[in-house]
């Protein structure tokens, strides 16, 4: 039975419909090789398959809503009109007399539960692949060169879309941020012990009298060559440096008795300039932790409550993103950053690391020997509320919850070293969603205000607003129940014997 066929392609510029007519779909199921022939050039192109219509795109935002929706299987409303304002009407797809051939199988579903005729016929694929591919020449108002364009800006849009992150959820500038002062550290650390280590030529009594390094690079900077330092006026200045007069006094001391070689103007020029990149890159690091807690105070409030803004930003780094390190498990959180010692325990077949880049917290450090694991386990389990929490809320909780999980923590650590019994988790749960219910701003009361419950078994906010329907099937489950109590028990009929 021969029919109709309308082609749909969808492109960068626009909608177009092609259409061939007299088609056969059970006799043509795959084209011949004369008819692909005839699809290669142009003319015969033209000759087989003509341009029915074609629907541009005004607006940048237009073709990336439709593409958007082409790509999720989903029929918009403007393809919806563009098919029903070219394609004949039919009341049942079974009288049509036309079909739209599609290539995409979700689209083609979506299409057909809209009122269309569809086919997915080999044959009608490779004619759309033939339309796509002549569809410059078919269309006199578009050139090459605009499609190229048009590509290329869909194709930046369509990537931006699917990679967009929450703008109040910048988690990107964390992992930049942490990765900065990781080196900032090795730096500061590196360019400080050779200060040490040179001027330790000049004063070694120094380096045991002052074991921070900003303090020591500042004193060596500002002793310079002791010869020519007069402590006795300057000891002021001197112990505004060290941070106290006892020091200061004890440097003086040292002085007085050091073993220490001289040292020329230009060594001591070299001990200055690395000392004052030190200095430098520990002012730097110290705006970069002030840039870095305001940032996981707006990304992840609570989980900088609980367990700190360095090893949360650890955390994120590691993972890749907030999303991700929401969607690990409390497992997962534990060992993260310890990888290469849990596959060797695999392959060996030794025992497991107990944590990993949550051992730097402090909480893992005051506990006992015996009881790292357990409070590691508890601590990544709180982790993981909290990230999910900073991740899936619809309201910033301010680290309410965060600082009541750092509570618990301290409860937990607590009981495992004097046995004092902490309090429950549903209460605390209950204790910090009505104190961030209190802490919400008031919502305008067009929108729906949902209601919060706790569950019992997990202690997680769970939202409880109802349907319609839920509420009807909840009332007839109410009225079932009530039938059940109002009627009678049931009569035991008992077998009658013969005489009776």
């Amino acid at each position: 039975m021969s029919m109709d066929l309308y082609l749909l392609l969808e492109t960068a510029s626009g909608y177009a419909l092609f259409l061939r007519k007299e088609f056969d779909e059970l006799g043509q199921a795959s084209l011949d090789n004369s008819v692909l022939q005839q699809l290669e050039e142009a003319k015969s192109f033209k000759k087989l398959v003509e341009l029915k219509s074609f629907h541009p795109f005004l607006t940048a935002e237009e073709a990336l809503a439709e593409i958007t929706s082409i790509a999720n299987g989903e029929c918009s409303e403007g393809l919806q009109e563009f098919l029903a304002t070219n394609v004949p009407k039919v009341k049942k797809s079974k009288d049509a007399t036309f079909k739209v051939g599609i290539q995409d199988a979700k689209l083609a579903e979506a299409v057909k539960e809209a009122g269309f005729p569809v086919t997915l016929a080999q044959s009608a694929k490779e004619l759309i692949r033939a339309c796509r591919t002549h569809f410059a020449k078919a269309v006199s108002t578009i050139t090459e060169a605009d499609l190229d364009r048009a590509r290329c800006g869909l194709g930046h849009a369509f990537s931006r879309n699917k990679l967009k992150f929450d703008t109040n959820r910048q988690d990107k500038p964390i992992i930049n941020a942490i990765a900065v002062v990781d080196g900032l550290d090795k730096n500061i650390n590196t360019f400080a012990m050779r200060v040490r280590e040179w001027y330790g030529w000049h004063f070694p009594e120094l380096a045991k009298i002052v074991t921070d390094n900003i303090v020591y690079a500042q004193l060596s900077k500002v002793i310079g060559i002791r010869d020519e330092f007069d402590f006795d006026s300057n000891r002021d200045k001197l112990a505004e440096v060290a941070g106290s007069e006892e020091i200061a006094d004890e440097i003086k001391k040292a002085a007085m008795h050091t073993m220490g070689q001289d040292m020329e103007e230009s060594d001591m020029k070299n001990i200055h300039h690395f000392a004052d990149q030190v200095i430098k890159l520990s002012n730097m690091r110290s705006h970069l932790q002030k840039y870095l807690k305001h940032k996981m105070d707006v990304v992840a409030p609570n989980l900088a409550a609980l367990i700190g803004e360095t090893v949360g930003a650890r955390l994120i780094s590691h993972a890749g993103s907030l999303t991700n390190l929401a969607k690990c498990p409390a497992s997962t959180i534990q060992i993260l950053g310890a990888e290469k010692a849990l596959f060797r325990a695999l392959k060996a077949k030794g025992n497991t690391p107990k944590y990993g880049l949550i051992f730097h917290s402090s909480f893992i450090g005051r506990a006992q020997p015996q009881s790292k694991g357990k409070i590691s386990r508890y601590l990544a389990n709180k982790c993981s509320l909290a990230t999910r929490i900073d991740c899936f809320a619809d309201s910033q909780s301010s680290g309410i919850f965060g600082s009541h999980m750092r509570d618990q923590v301290e409860e937990r650590l607590e009981y495992l070293q004097t046995g004092k019994k902490p309090q429950r988790n549903i209460e605390v749960m209950r204790s910090a969603a009505a104190e961030a219910a209190e802490a919400e701003p008031v919502k305008s009361p067009k929108k729906d205000k949902k209601k919060a419950k706790v569950d019992d078994d997990s202690a997680m906010i769970v939202d409880t607003e109802t349907s319609p329907e839920k509420k009807k099937k909840k009332k007839k489950r109410e009225e079932v129940e009530e039938d059940e109590e109002q009627e009678p028990e049931p009569v035991i009929k008992q077998k009658k014997s013969k005489k009776d």
